[in-house]
């Protein structure tokens, strides 16, 4: 790992951190068994440990699992979790909810549960004194480095928010003070896909910048960054041309 306080990036780096940014996908259905060398695992980790926390205070733990029996008991957590989901939607969506692959915790060579001890160096820390949450905030900063990171490599990740998070806490022996904050999978795949399965499939669509851009206050779609996008907008070939 380059070591050295580096001011700015060269254009090539720039777009290498743009790409992982782009093509990173929540990956599901498309891991293959080869195993992750431990030093590639290893870079990645510590990426997710170099993420920004609140007061520096560190909050995460990182719980690898490649035992198979320990992913078919989280597995058997999900299937309970996924089924009961399945009743909140209305019936016109109920089954496209149950034809999606939305795990690969079997699939996947390595599990990861990332956990929040929100006891860490004690009960006062400096930036959580008004806003608690900043540590459960601050274990999700690291996710977001593990996956680009993991992206880099040439490794999906999928991230399985349908468990009961009691279960976690009973299979991985966890304790009061820790929180299970994301359940990843991570392996080699046969491909990223283009886009997001869940667009791709019509379930919901992409924003547009635009849409979540506010100036100044809520609801303010004016301003100099909504006239760049306009212009860019204006500027953009046709899809005809491409």
């Amino acid at each position: 790992m380059p070591e050295g306080n580096h001011s700015t990036f060269t254009e090539e780096m720039k777009q290498g951190v743009y790409q992982a940014i782009h093509t990173r996908r929540d990956i599901r259905a498309q891991f293959k068994p080869d195993p992750i060398p431990g030093e590639v695992l290893v870079r990645i980790l510590e990426a997710a440990h170099h993420a920004p926390s609140v007061g520096f205070m560190q909050p995460w733990n990182f719980i690898v699992i490649e035992d198979a029996r320990m992913k078919e008991a989280v597995k058997g957590s999900f299937l309970k979790a996924h089924e009961a989901s399945a009743e909140l939607f209305d019936e016109s969506k109920r089954a496209a909810y149950r034809s999606f692959k939305l795990e690969g915790i079997v699939e996947s060579p390595v599990n990861l549960c990332v956990t929040c001890d929100r006891s860490r160096f004690g009960p006062v820390v400096i930036g959580r004194t008004t806003q608690r949450e900043m540590d459960l905030y601050s274990s999700v900063c690291a996710i977001q480095n593990l996956w680009l990171a993991a992206r880099s490599e040439g490794v999906g990740v999928g991230w399985v928010s349908i468990l009961y998070p009691k279960d976690l806490r009973e299979i991985f022996h966890l304790p009061p003070e820790v929180v299970p904050v994301a359940y990843l999978c991570l392996g080699y795949v046969t491909h990223f896909p283009e886009r997001p399965e869940l667009e791709t499939a019509g379930w919901l669509p992409r924003l547009s910048l635009k849409e979540v851009l506010f100036s100044e206050e809520w609801g303010n779609r004016t301003g100099r960054l909504h006239e760049i996008l306009e212009r860019q907008k204006r500027n953009q070939p046709s899809k005809e041309e491409f």
